[in-house]
């Protein structure tokens, strides 16, 4: 179940998602020094620098300033489970996932993209059901930034785009089931609960690759019926449980009767003919079906 309300997107000729808007993006390695050996040639060029005013070599001294200047603007640093994406004007040029000190062209803008898993708490949404009913239901989306240039690059913004299409693949998801399953082989959202989480999952997967997002978990965090149905489907909810326990116990007690007519003909120690057995069987059915404890009534004989 994709449960995608999109037109799926089509592979272009180089392999690539088409979309309407053109081709998705897709995340390369961008160029990047070491920053370390880059920082020492540095400081040896302020050394150089500061010597050539000291020897009031203007020209060199105001070139080599703006070397200082120039150099020192390429520096970055890239955080544990961060990256940054580096566009050149207007052109994406690659992102930087290595942690530490790197250098690269001071003219590039770099942008800071977190890898780190987030939750997302969905809030409680009140949607209909398979079989029409109002209920209230929300979800926890455990996901995290696997392709940061469509992250960037082919949404406004990715967690706005997480949260709309998470709401929308909830609303999707509760529309498929009903709340509770009231005949046997179906699926529900309360009874399936393993089952509509995948589901879930899947759906939002497929939506959100387009953000070049990981869904990692999707599980419900709220479901109830809507207040305004709640006390007629608790009670339902009820007569379906003293239903399935009546059954199970008349089962039981038709067996029961069975076995004592079995026992009782087998081991010769009562004849009876066809009424008594009827009475018989409805005596043992009273007794054995009743809620309450019951009283037989000894037929003692006449006393004159």
């Amino acid at each position: 179940m994709s449960g995608l309300d999109q037109v799926p997107p089509s592979t272009g000729p180089q392999g690539g998602i088409s979309t309407r808007s053109g081709v998705a993006s897709s995340e390369r390695a961008a160029f990047g020094l070491p920053g370390v050996p880059i920082f020492l040639a540095w400081l040896a060029l302020c050394v150089l620098t500061v010597w050539a005013f000291v020897q009031v070599q203007v020209l060199l001294s105001g070139v080599l300033l703006l070397a200082v200047i120039f150099v020192v603007i390429g520096f970055y640093i890239v955080q544990p489970n961060q990256s940054k994406v580096l566009t050149l004007f207007g052109r994406y040029v690659g992102t930087e996932r290595r942690n530490g000190v790197y250098w690269t062209n001071p003219l590039t803008v770099r942008k800071t993209v977190s890898l780190r898993i987030r939750n997302f708490n969905s809030e409680r949404l009140k949607v209909n059901d398979a079989s029409g009913n109002p209920i209230e239901i929300a979800a926890v989306i455990v996901w995290r930034v696997v392709d940061t240039a469509r992250a960037v690059f082919d949404v406004e913004d990715y967690t706005g785009f997480v949260a709309i299409q998470a709401e929308t693949a909830l609303r999707h998801l509760a529309s498929q089931y009903p709340y509770d399953e009231y005949q046997e082989g179906g699926m529900s959202l309360r009874g399936n609960a393993d089952e509509v989480s995948e589901a879930l999952r899947r759906e939002l997967g497929v939506r959100l690759q387009h953000a070049g997002v990981e869904v990692l978990e999707a599980r419900l965090s709220h479901l109830a019926y809507s207040p305004e149905i709640a006390g007629a489907m608790l009670q339902r909810q009820q007569a379906s449980a003293i239903i399935a326990a009546r059954s199970q116990i008349v089962q039981g007690a038709v067996g029961m009767v069975e076995m004592a007519l079995r026992e009782l003909s087998d081991q010769n120690i009562v004849q009876l003919d066809e009424e008594r057995k009827a009475q018989m069987v409805s005596n043992l059915l009273v007794v054995l079906t009743s809620e309450r404890g019951t009283q037989p009534i000894v037929n003692a004989g006449s006393l004159y």
